[in-house]
């Protein structure tokens, strides 16, 4: 049996305001003296996870942009991959809308709504910093965007309810990360993480998926695992849009709740 493990970034591997992983270090050597897969599944960039997997020393296949597009290094299956294009060092399997078409449909529905939208492609790296507490290096990276744009709505419900209207009539969809909302193309982490199980599957024959996340963009992905995991958020609560039956809650803030939920479910069996 193969363990597979899908992880989200910010608010659950690393932590929500700090952006540090310090605290999930005893369970990510683990899975390193184990060889166990780890996946990166998140609203970050291509640009931004490869300083991750640089950091990390996790070169393993991630997914980015909420299921935008599966980064599988080349020559990292033994098995042939019908599926993907060559883009760089990788195979990449895309699900993803363009940014250009992505920008240009929250553009019009600015203009229409006169709300105040500001994704972004809105700000300089100077001004993503700002807004998120990324350094600039990092808010350079997080700008790099191909296929989903983050953006923030600063209205009542009324206009959240407006806007979600607005994108699915453009034939895009929306989803709500741990700061930001998200509008995409017809992906969501889910449909990423399926794809790529199933690679592992035929590469393997059995394997085991886990998943850990904190918030409602997390949630296809949750559901698409054998065993899902929710994290605590900074205050201490577990997201109340999570709503699934099978779901196990990890002892812990973000990376803290990571660590133990690894630790446990891992670090006991020997078998592995």
């Amino acid at each position: 049996m193969k363990y597979i493990i899908f992880t989200d970034l910010d608010g659950t591997l690393i932590d929500h305001d700090t952006y540090s992983y310090d605290a999930a270090r005893p369970a990510l050597e683990l899975l390193n003296e184990k060889e166990i897969p780890l996946i990166f599944c998140t609203s970050k960039t291509r640009a931004e996870l490869e300083v991750y997997v640089d950091e990390l020393e996790c070169h393993h296949p991630f997914i980015s942009e909420n299921g935008g597009a599966i980064f599988i290094p080349k020559d990292y299956f033994s098995i042939e991959l019908k599926e993907g294009d060559e883009i760089g060092n990788y195979k990449v399997i895309e699900f993803g809308t363009s940014y250009t078409r992505i920008r240009g449909i929250l553009e019009d529905i600015r203009k229409k709504t006169g709300f105040k939208i500001t994704g972004f492609g809105d700000l300089d790296g100077e001004g993503v910093s700002e807004d998120t507490g990324l350094d600039i290096h990092s808010a350079k990276l997080a700008k790099l965007r191909e296929y989903d744009e983050a953006f923030r709505l600063e209205e009542d419900e009324n206009a959240n309810a407006k806007v979600i209207e607005l994108i699915h009539a453009a034939g895009l969809n929306h989803t709500k990360g741990g700061r930001y909302w998200h509008i995409m193309g017809d992906n969501d982490k889910g449909k990423a993480v399926r794809a790529l199980t199933e690679i592992y599957r035929q590469q393997f024959k059995e394997v085991t998926t886990i998943a850990l996340g904190d918030s409602l963009n997390d949630l296809p992905m949750l559901k698409a695992v054998d065993i899902p995991f929710l994290v605590q958020k900074p205050d201490g609560k577990y997201d109340p849009s999570i709503i699934l039956t099978e779901i196990k809650h990890a002892d812990g803030i973000g990376p803290v709740g990571w660590n133990n939920a690894i630790m446990d479910l891992i670090g006991k069996n020997d078998d592995i």
